[in-house]
């Protein structure tokens, strides 16, 4: 069975995983500020060396393609590319909030840093669920997302919404919906519908596993050399004001 190097840097969270036979056997991730350039290869060596195999050992490797930070992606995608590039294995991409969707449900045979298996945030906290709607914070009150079934498919475009107390009115009066990741805690203090529940989180890499599975399965390789991540919106360089000299 497949052997799949994990790495998530889209948020403030840096993670990497390793998957073997579709279970998570290796877990490593920090919310340290700014620590994703020096600690996503350190984890990479980490995790390889805590199973005593190589990156050679592994069938391919996938990263978060976004959105998400500026900052964090790149920082994500140009590890995972050096990888591939040095080792001619393939390379795949999970968007940001199919992490999150996948993040929502039990994975098998994780854990949580207590040890304890993970439980299900769809049955065990809320049940009769209608819609997953993930999201990334975008500063303010915009959040990057879209909405998906709780089996984890996408009904709408990934876009930048600016969140008000009427948002996603449509949806939460058909049922209950789950509005999960970094963006949702902001969120929970304007939409006060009652069907709306909220889970406050950073995608993991641990929750990359079944997407990334899927990927392989499917044989949806990237092309090393030319793939970018989805920013989804563009990075705008400002210059201090501060005087330098």
């Amino acid at each position: 069975m497949e052997k799949i190097l994990l790495i998530e840097s889209s948020t403030a969270l840096c993670s990497v995983a390793l998957a073997e036979d579709g279970v998570i056997t290796s877990y490593k991730e920090s919310s340290a500020p700014k620590a994703h350039a020096s600690l996503t290869a350190v984890f990479i060596q980490e995790a390889l060396s805590e199973r005593g195999i190589a990156l050679n050992d592994c069938d391919a490797v996938c990263v978060s393609m976004g959105p998400g930070s500026y900052t964090g992606l790149r920082v994500g995608v140009s590890t995972a590319k050096g990888l591939c590039f040095g080792s001619g294995k393939p390379l795949m991409a999970v968007g940001t909030l199919d992490t999150l969707v996948a993040q929502a449900r039990e994975i098998p045979g994780q854990a949580g840093n207590d040890g304890q298996a993970g439980y299900n945030v769809i049955t065990d906290l809320i049940g009769d669920l209608k819609y997953v709607i993930p999201m990334i914070d975008a500063r303010r009150m915009e959040v990057y997302t879209a909405v998906f079934t709780p089996e984890g498919k996408q009904l709408t475009e990934t876009a930048p919404a600016i969140i008000d107390e009427n948002s996603f009115a449509e949806q939460l009066e058909q049922g209950q919906c789950l509005f999960i990741g970094d963006g949702a805690g902001k969120c929970a203090d304007v939409i006060k519908h009652p069907n709306a529940h909220f889970v406050q989180c950073n995608p993991k890499a641990s929750a990359m596993l079944v997407p990334a599975m899927n990927a392989y399965k499917e044989k949806r390789f990237e092309d090393v050399a030319y793939f970018e991540p989805f920013y989804l919106k563009e990075f705008v360089a400002t210059v201090s004001k501060k005087k330098l000299f």
